[in-house]
């Protein structure tokens, strides 16, 4: 049976009219861009003494400390957010519906409150009842509990659209359902997911960036420090230019481990057909 697709083949005049649009896509984005660099340069902020901070050791002194934080924040996050994941995900997966229905709920909530309110909250609500929190825990455990909530979704999904017969066999000979999730279908769902786990710390690095509401001094914190100061001209601008690279180099980093993850997990055999599995899972 030919698989199905949920749109047609574009035929000649389809694929002509897709390459136009394609490139005036990119004119337009190249224009947009050019006129937002002409009007920074017209501002004066590539002027040599705007970028003159980048001079000083105190200053990089900064960035370098803020790139730490934001580091250590997010490592933390990370290992703590797949235990986390791993812990919502066998309780998803429980057989006792009461135990389902509460690590569902824990999901669902962590889920939807915004992370930044979950931050806010966190620092400045829980003091009110006499816990106090500094900005670097409420941010490791505000990205634990989001992030932690998403990749439970993630490996409950790689756990069902495995195949059944495998758990049945290892019922059959005698196996515990412990065993069963530790030894059989979470090392395989965590191999067909791992892209997208490793996506979900991307973002989760991206995230730290928020912490700069409650004070944590953090990559973004620093930008603001730096872009603030009067013996540098305020350079505002140039620093976020810098702190913004600096967060792409990070990304792509983290990127460049997924994609490089993706390309060896497709290169092993059985992946592709755990994973036409899992969409077909998820189509129904």
């Amino acid at each position: 049976m030919a698989a199905s697709v949920l749109y047609d083949q574009p035929g000649p005049r389809a694929k002509v009219r897709n390459r136009i649009l394609a490139v005036i896509t990119i004119v337009v984005v190249a224009a947009i861009v050019w006129f937002i660099i002409s009007q920074f340069a017209a501002a004066g902020q590539f002027a040599p003494q705007k970028w003159a901070f980048l001079q000083s050791p105190r200053i990089m002194q900064g960035f370098m400390q803020g790139a730490i934080n934001t580091l250590t924040a997010f490592g933390l996050a990370a290992v703590l957010s797949l235990a986390l994941g791993f812990i919502l995900a066998v309780g998803r997966l429980s057989d006792h519906a009461w135990v389902r229905a509460i690590f569902s709920f824990l999901v669902e909530t962590f889920r939807a409150i915004p992370l930044l309110i979950l931050m806010m909250l966190l620092y400045y609500g829980l003091p009110t009842i006499d816990i106090k929190l500094t900005p670097f825990t409420a941010v490791v455990i505000a990205l634990t509990a989001y992030n932690g909530s998403v990749l439970a979704e993630a490996i409950r999904a790689g756990v069902v659209s495995l195949p059944k017969g495998q758990a049945e066999a290892a019922y059959a000979v005698g196996m515990r359902k412990y065993q069963v999730m530790t030894l059989i279908l979470l090392p395989q769902a965590v191999k067909s997911m791992l892209p997208v786990i490793i996506s979900q710390l991307v973002v989760a690095l991206k995230d730290t960036a928020l912490g700069f509401v409650i004070t944590y001094q953090e990559l973004l914190y620093q930008v603001k420090l730096i872009g603030n100061q009067i013996s540098f001209g305020y350079p505002l601008i140039p620093a976020a230019i810098v702190g913004a690279v600096m967060y792409i180099g990070l990304c792509l980093i983290l990127s460049g481990v997924a994609r490089y993850a993706e390309y060896r997990i497709n290169k092993q055999p059985g992946t592709k057909k755990a994973r036409a599995k899992m969409e077909s899972v998820q189509a129904s």
